[in-house]
């Protein structure tokens, strides 16, 4: 009987054992949802539509398992028909160029449609080679003639023929434009050419410069050509002080090498192209910023760039000057320049349907001679909507807008022949829209509810009807799922126009008559529609080819709710499994974080970028991503402001209690295991989590982080965690900045933390993941740490090797297994091994 006992307890226990066993590191699972491999499985999942010029009518391609075809659809007519017949385009291909092609198998297709729209005209590159055209335009002297001689004995150099074609609509073949490649065009990086072409500005030494239209023909025919005239328009202008010429993202030896080269001058122009506006910032007071580059060239070479950090008391001055083209003087808008504020220019809104055009400038809202601006203190907790005479710069203040958070903003949309605004504001704690006549007296509220109303998408003006999308208007759904809807302006007839389960996004044409929905759940194929503005479906357009994928073994994630640390908040998440899970086992926990507050990391449509989420699931972990309080901006001001004064601390209860929520509800999640991570902001969460929670996060991996936001730039750090204005008895203000910041906490590290960062990163210094190290050193911590040579805030060609560090590491302490092999194996399977 006692060996009886005995025998029922072992099994117990050894059944026991067996159902809490952790899986083992299923690295070829993981590596079969490469990036490289997903593009084989996974092609469009949306239709994204280039609308043309006359009627409703749009082209898009649409890539599936069978190759890739062309459409082009007439909502007017209800009809989608090829843009031409693929096997006939092969044959025509393969008969001009002597490559052959199929229908299956065409090249790329850049199109662009001719004035007429009834043709388009595109290139292919030939495998064939041809000698490289020669600079007729150069001129020798007799000294270096037999040296000429010489030189054309050589063998020609080489290059691949270019054909470019023309296709006419529903034509039979294809007509030989040309045999050039297309020119190179190097000027776009720096010609901001008039609306009406009549004159160029650039700048040049940082000051402004101008050529007229007949002198930039002649550059850009020939850009040697001496007889070129340039006119220099301002002297003032000196580096960090000037009139364009940012040196941002070049090392100081480029910088020196290129300083006397003609650099861009941004700004935006007047309808008629004889005014242009150009803000111009004085940074010579802001200090200094640096990040060596030490594998890009012979010696190692340092950066230096202007870099604004928070509480610092020295801010940017900017100023607003108007250009007259016609004489050449400018005024100034008379701003307070003491004051410590940003300056934005309102533009006119691009067409949808110069999409494809060579030449987009950038224009005014007004068309009437005016220029709107918004101004915003430095602790954005001062918004004013302001509108200056275009000649003599003289402003007044329409609309003001004051918070004790800080001001979300939206384009101002200007109607009704300029005698109507349209203002996006959170004034009410929800994101709405607000008519104002052109003085700036408030008409009505057009849109109101607990809804967050996320952007402008049409207006028709003769109908007086709003267009817009938001997040939230029904309360059965996941408030995160984007529609789009219609109102009256003045406030009544509010409808859907894609009502559904599902998150959708829409491309409306500029008539407004119909628009393109493309719609999703994580957890469903990807469609894509075409619908009138009255909400009905004109017809399908593609649903998404995933068939290879589910093939692969494929499952889609799991979109889940709870609550919040709370008890009340509801908090949306989604989580990601092993394909090939096992119901014997348990799992161990990680979340992928980033804390916004501009945005959540969490997938609301289908997604085959699977790197940081279900391929991670693969490896053998339960994987989620989830939201938290004083995150996303799409659902109440007071939910996106939460974090606001605590940057540090704000979404961790949240992170945590909403994994134990789910290890309740799910036997298969081992709450004893819970790793973090995350990349930037995610990479600051993932390190504060395990110092504020150290016994409850256990394993770590954080790149790129922000961890001290002292050292981060001004912007996000003064927005978002909040900055003091201070007045003193003379009227002197000063900005006061307090932050909690991960290096502080060291001292409570208990987990398996590793550390990545970029040696180059000019937006997330490295100093900041240094200063980590430097305190996780002096408190005796283990803790691992890896820079990503030459790499900037993204890692670049490193982001597979960064993705394997995190596998082995989690695999290390979270599944009892370690990788050990020098090589990563699956890093170098699937390339070619040259001898």
């Amino acid at each position: 009987m006692k060996n009886l006992i005995l025998f029922f307890v072992l099994f117990f226990t050894v059944s026991i054992s067996l159902a809490q066993e952790t899986p083992s590191p299923n690295y070829r699972q993981a590596a079969k949802y490469s990036p490289k491999n997903l593009a084989k499985m996974v092609h469009s999942t949306s239709v994204s539509p280039h609308w043309l010029k006359k009627g409703n009518r749009f082209w898009y391609s649409y890539k599936t398992s069978e190759g890739s075809n062309y459409y082009i659809v007439d909502a007017d007519k209800k009809t989608k028909k090829p843009l031409f017949n693929n096997s006939k385009m092969a044959k025509w291909l393969t008969e001009i160029t002597k490559d052959p092609y199929d229908a299956q198998h065409l090249p790329r297709l850049d199109i662009k449609f001719n004035e007429a729209e009834d043709a388009f005209r595109f290139r292919v590159t030939a495998t064939e080679e041809v000698p490289v055209e020669e600079d007729t335009k150069k001129e020798t002297s007799k000294k270096d003639s037999t040296a000429t001689k010489k030189a054309k004995k050589k063998k020609p150099k080489m290059e691949k023929k270019v054909y470019y074609l023309e296709y006419k609509l529903g034509g039979n073949g294809l007509t030989i434009i040309n045999t050039k490649k297309e020119e190179k065009q190097p000027w776009r990086r720096w010609a901001n050419i008039a609306p009406d072409s009549s004159i160029v500005l650039y700048s040049k030494n940082y000051n402004l410069y101008w050529m007229d239209k007949m002198n930039f023909k002649k550059f850009i025919k020939d850009e040697k050509d001496t007889t070129v005239v340039e006119n220099q328009w301002t002297k003032d202008g000196v580096e960090n002080y000037g009139y364009g010429g940012s040196n941002r993202g070049q090392d100081n030896e480029d910088v020196e090498k290129n300083k006397d080269k003609r650099k861009g001058v941004w700004g935006t122009w007047s309808h008629d192209s004889k005014k242009f506006v150009f803000q111009k910032s004085d940074s010579r007071h802001i200090k200094d910023l640096w990040v060596i580059n030490s594998t890009g060239k012979k010696r190692p070479t340092l950066e230096t760039y202007k870099y604004h950090m928070p509480g610092e008391q020295e801010f940017y001055k900017s100023e607003l000057l108007i250009f007259d083209i016609p004489t050449k003087t400018h005024v100034k808008v008379p701003l307070d320049t003491v004051r410590q504020q940003s300056i934005s220019v309102f533009r006119a809104p691009m067409k949808q349907s110069s999409r494809d055009d060579d030449f987009r400038p950038s224009l005014l809202l007004s068309k009437k001679g005016k220029v709107y601006f918004s101004v915003i203190s430095r602790d954005r907790k001062k918004y004013d909507i302001n509108v200056a005479d275009i000649n003599t710069g003289e402003y007044k203040t329409l609309i003001k807008e004051r918070f004790n958070t800080y001001i979300e903003s939206r384009p101002l949309i200007l109607f009704n022949n300029e005698t109507e605004m349209l203002h996006w504001a959170e004034r009410d704690g929800w994101a709405h829209f607000y008519l104002y006549d052109a003085e700036g007296n408030l008409k009505n509220q057009v849109t109101e509810g607990d809804y967050h109303v996320d952007n402008f998408a049409g207006l028709d003006e003769k109908s007086r009807t709003l267009y817009f999308t938001a997040n939230g208007v029904n309360k059965n759904q996941d408030p995160y799922y984007l529609h789009t809807y219609k109102i009256n302006l003045n406030g009544t007839g509010m409808r859907s126009l894609d009502s559904g389960d599902f998150t959708a996004t829409a491309s409306m044409s500029d008539s407004n008559k119909y628009f393109v929905s493309n719609y999703s759940r994580v957890n469903t194929v990807p469609k894509s529609e075409l619908r009138d503005v009255n909400g009905r479906k004109v017809m399908d357009l593609e649903t998404a080819d995933l068939s290879q994928l589910f093939a692969s073994g494929y499952k889609f994630p799991e979109p889940f709710k709870v609550k919040a640390d709370d008890g009340i908040t509801d908090i949306y998440g989604v989580m990601y499994k092993p394909f090939d899970m096992d119901s014997t086992k348990v799992y161990p926990l990680l979340e992928y974080v980033y804390p916004g507050p501009q945005t959540e990391a969490v997938n609301k449509a289908f997604s085959y970028r699977m790197d940081r989420l279900d391929r991670m699931a693969q490896v053998g972990f339960v994987v989620i991503t989830l939201g938290n309080r004083g995150g996303h901006p799409d659902r109440s001001k007071w939910y996106h402001n939460y974090g606001y004064g605590n940057l540090r601390d704000y979404g961790l209860a949240d992170k945590k209690y909403v994994a134990q929520q789910l290890a309740n509800k799910h036997t298969f999640i081992d709450i004893e295991k819970v790793g973090i991570y995350g990349h930037s902001g995610g990479g600051f969460m993932s390190t504060a989590a395990m110092l504020v929670y150290p016994d409850f996060f256990k394993a770590a991996v954080s790149s790129a982080g922000n961890h001290d936001n002292r050292v981060y730039n001004s912007w996000w750090s003064e927005t978002h965690h909040g900055v003091k204005e201070e007045i003193d008895e003379k009227g002197k203000i000063s900005h006061k900045y307090n932050i909690d910041y991960n290096q502080a906490l060291a001292k409570n590290l208990k987990g398996h933390l590793m550390l990545i960062h970029g040696d180059m990163d000019n937006n997330v210094h490295p100093a900041g993941t240094i200063r980590m190290a430097e305190q996780l050193i002096k408190a005796h911590k283990r803790f691992k740490f890896m820079i990503m040579p030459g790499q900037r805030h993204g890692f670049g060609n490193m982001t597979e090797y960064s993705f394997w560090l995190r596998a082995d590491h989690f695999s290390k302490y979270l599944l009892g297994k370690e990788a050990t092999d020098t090589d990563i194996l699956y890093m170098n399977m699937d390339k070619p091994m040259n001898r």
